[in-house]
């Protein structure tokens, strides 16, 4: 299993990133996929969420509205639409596939002026 995020980087406040995560080793297209974030002396953090054929979708109160999951079957990638960032959005921010508990190896998103 490998997964490998990238679309991180620095933005200011207000701006937009589309983070990718793009995942080979498995049938992608079976498994529900997830997004965590983890921020400087935070503890990491479920953003959201995605079924197999992307039909459902959920996400962290802090993000509803400002964020979107969205996946490519394929491509065999999920993506994370992040839109009107706030500077307590800087994190690293992880893909994660819960039934073959799976991580990647993150990408920085920092929010700052």
């Amino acid at each position: 299993v490998q997964l490998v995020e990238s679309g991180g980087g620095l933005v200011q406040p207000g701006g937009s990133l589309r983070l990718s995560c793009a995942a080979s080793g498995f049938t992608f297209s079976t498994y529900d996929m997830r997004w965590f974030r983890q921020g400087p002396g935070k503890e990491r953090e479920l953003v959201a969420t995605i079924s197999t054929a992307g039909s459902s979708t959920n996400y962290a109160d802090s993000v509803k509205g400002r964020f979107t999951i969205s996946r490519d079957n394929v491509k065999n990638t999920v993506y994370l639409q992040m839109n009107s960032l706030k500077p307590e959005d800087t994190a690293v921010y992880y893909c994660f596939v819960p039934l073959l508990a799976s991580w990647g190896q993150g990408t920085q998103v920092t929010v700052s002026s």
